[in-house]
């Protein structure tokens, strides 16, 4: 397979232009990744989607994968590994649950009970023609985890994960939330406002709109080179890492990908913020080109009335892939004190 000229880490930006080059063999093996990752997601029948959740006893429930079905009708695929206390992962914007592997995998060999849904419009979940805000969101996760009877729960938020975490432990969290964990995190608030000066622009996410619509494969095979830092000085592209991206934005919905910039950028959570009183952990990259520090973590960690701020001096947004090690090091010793 032949190697990808690296991108002039000055020119690239997100609202960039796709970058040219892929040759016809990495297209064929997108394609069939997304095929399979499609045949994964078709619909259940309407039989299933009518019933409850399918759970086994504790003793049993090791490597469950089931889903719940919501009172507007969305079926939320979820993850169920493991026994002991439950860690709930809240993944990022356009992905899905799989963006947590390295998580899930390093907590439940810990002795964790780990659980990651797909948002809905993601992933394996309902393609739905709405809900796609961040109030149906933390209403979903409070679906889930009342199913499931979730208590003690440590709930950990990836960048628009981060915002879900934050609204569900505000809104709904009261009695099933001991901790919470925000990963470059964009509470909160990304676009630019009188009250938030420091925001980006509007014009940069109806940016964002404009290139999922024009063509949405080009965008995110875009996306990832800023979003794992691949375009810093040094730092090498990761094929399988880009590509995994790419298949998981790739599976879920384009209209709930388009609605959910608005939810991820618009959303004011400050105000969730100063409600939220358990101890929580706030982890951010100083070198995260997608959601800046200086206007969310920095920030958020001031509104929290129980924060722990850790800067990676470095890291990118995608830090939970490219330094796993680090960052599940470093929350293992949150979750046990």
């Amino acid at each position: 397979m032949r190697n990808h000229r690296r991108p002039d880490p000055d020119a690239f930006s997100p609202l960039a232009t796709p970058v040219a080059g892929v040759t016809r063999r990495q297209l064929l093996a997108a394609s069939l990744v997304t095929a399979a990752a499609t045949a994964i997601a078709l619909p259940l029948s309407a039989a299933s989607a009518a019933a409850p959740p399918r759970r086994k006893p504790t003793s049993q429930r090791n490597t469950t994968m089931s889903s719940i079905t919501t009172t507007d009708g969305c079926e939320i695929f979820y993850k169920d590994w493991g026994n002991g206390q439950p860690l709930v992962f809240h993944h990022g914007w356009p992905l899905s649950s799989d963006d947590w592997d390295a998580q899930l995998l390093f907590f439940v060999q810990q002795g964790y009970r780990v659980i990651a849904h797909d948002r809905r419009g993601h992933g394996r979940s309902s393609q739905t023609a709405g809900g796609h805000d961040m109030d149906t969101y933390a209403a979903d996760v409070a679906a889930l985890t009342t199913a499931l009877d979730l208590r003690n729960a440590i709930h950990i938020g990836h960048s628009t994960g981060g915002g879900e975490a934050t609204r569900y432990v505000a809104q709904h969290g009261a009695g099933r939330v001991a901790k919470l964990v925000l990963i470059s995190a964009v509470p909160p608030l990304m676009v630019k406002t009188d009250a938030n000066p420091g925001g980006l622009p509007k014009s940069v996410f109806d940016g964002f709109r404009e290139q999922l619509a024009a063509n949405r494969s080009a965008y995110y095979w875009d996306v990832p080179i800023p979003f794992y830092g691949f375009n810093r000085p040094g730092t090498p592209v990761i094929e399988p890492v880009r590509l995994n991206w790419w298949r998981q934005g790739m599976t879920g919905a384009a209209n709930a990908h388009y609605e959910c910039i608005a939810a991820f950028s618009e959303t004011d959570f400050t105000q969730d913020l100063k409600r939220i009183e358990v101890p929580t952990l706030v982890m951010h990259g100083d070198d995260d080109q997608i959601v800046p520090i200086a206007d969310s973590a920095m920030l958020s960690s001031r509104l929290l009335r129980n924060a722990t701020l850790k800067v990676y001096k470095g890291f990118p947004h995608g830090m939970c892939t490219t330094h796993a090690d680090v960052i599940n090091r470093d929350l293992l010793e949150f979750i046990r004190r």
